[in-house]
């Protein structure tokens, strides 16, 4: 291994050092966080991962998302991650926000799964061990569990807060009736919410329909997820499914994704972003960007390059109203029939 990594000194002027208020929190993110669901696990060598992410935090990114079950195999991003932070990052801890998440499948059994006291609890704790941390900054529950009162899954994230073991408490992928319920849930045990991570992105535009709205009312800071649309608002499958993309191994994008509409779409907008100078990829993270309650956009990277290339949206021209009205028609098909 090469020597022990050295923060640059003006990672605060770097591109990536655009910081936004979590809702009407004291926190502030950057409007661009690294999330290691696709590629921090078993199969991306150490070596490709540091250079990631100490280069993200280089460039004044200084927001690391990750869930008890990324990898492959579970568990692995988390495990990882902890090698990096006693490797290198460790010295920045407190420079750093470090979220993760439980909710979905983690272990066998009744208890590795849903919205419980003791499968959040058991979880945290074992990604803690896997980090080499006391705590988290932000703790998510992945998904509803219609199977658990919310009273109890509510209990349990403002019970982790008081324990030490995160910061703050978040929620992912409930609905605008299910994020109202719960901030009103956790208010009454005199907790809040800090964050709700949605999938957002110009394919994907069902968080306009109300959760948006919510999350501005509630004082809470949105944190989107998938905002390239897996891939598909990026070059790489405007000309078909390349070998080797995540298309043709991923469960997250699988080639019957990629149609022929969608292409179509995926086109033209790579049409307005190269006028405008930048990829489609810039493009699509500067568009769900636009809305101040969107606090940061998730973004994975597996190389250096692509984590630059994605940076610079941050330094694009502003998106007028022109472009936006461009950028709306071309998406109208998409559009057409959702709620």
């Amino acid at each position: 291994m090469t020597d022990r990594y050295t923060a640059a000194g003006d990672r605060y002027e770097a591109a990536g050092a655009v910081y936004r208020k979590a809702g009407s929190s004291g926190l502030r993110l950057p409007a661009l966080s690294l999330g290691l669901w696709q590629n921090f696990g078993a199969t991306t060598p150490f070596e490709t991962q540091r250079a990631i992410l100490t280069r993200a935090l280089d460039l004044g990114i200084t927001h690391f998302d990750l869930a008890n079950n990324y990898g492959p195999p579970y568990g692995a991003a988390e495990d990882g991650f902890g090698r990096h932070l006693e490797r290198d990052l460790m010295p920045h801890r407190d420079e750093l926000v470090i979220s993760t998440k439980a909710g979905y499948d983690m272990w066998p059994g009744p208890y590795g799964d849903g919205g419980s006291r003791k499968y959040l609890f058991a979880s945290l704790d074992q990604s803690l061990r896997r980090m080499g941390l006391d705590h988290v900054d932000v703790f998510y529950h992945h998904r509803p569990d219609p199977q658990t009162p919310l009273e109890e899954t509510m209990g349990a994230l403002a019970d982790i807060v008081r324990s030490g073991r995160a910061r703050y408490a978040a929620i992912s992928n409930y609905s605008p009736e299910q994020t109202e319920a719960a901030a009103a849930t956790i208010a009454g045990l005199g907790s809040s919410l800090l964050l709700h991570q949605p999938r957002y992105s110009m394919l994907d535009r069902r968080v306009e329909h109300g959760l948006l709205d919510a999350v501005g009312r509630l004082g809470m800071g949105m944190v989107v997820f998938s905002p390239l649309a897996q891939g598909l608002l990026t070059d790489r499958y405007l000309d078909g499914v390349p070998s080797g993309s995540r298309a043709t191994h991923s469960r997250s994008l699988r080639s019957g994704d990629i149609t022929d509409a969608k292409v179509a779409i995926a086109r033209d907008l790579d049409a307005i972003a190269r006028r405008r100078g930048q990829t489609l990829a810039q493009l699509a993270l500067q568009w769900v960007l636009r809305d101040e309650r969107v606090t940061s956009a998730i973004v994975g990277a597996s190389s250096v390059a692509q984590l630059e290339s994605n940076i610079a949206a941050l330094d694009a021209t502003p998106l007028d109203d022109a472009v936006l009205d461009e950028i709306d028609a071309v998406l109208a098909p998409a559009d057409a029939g959702r709620p």
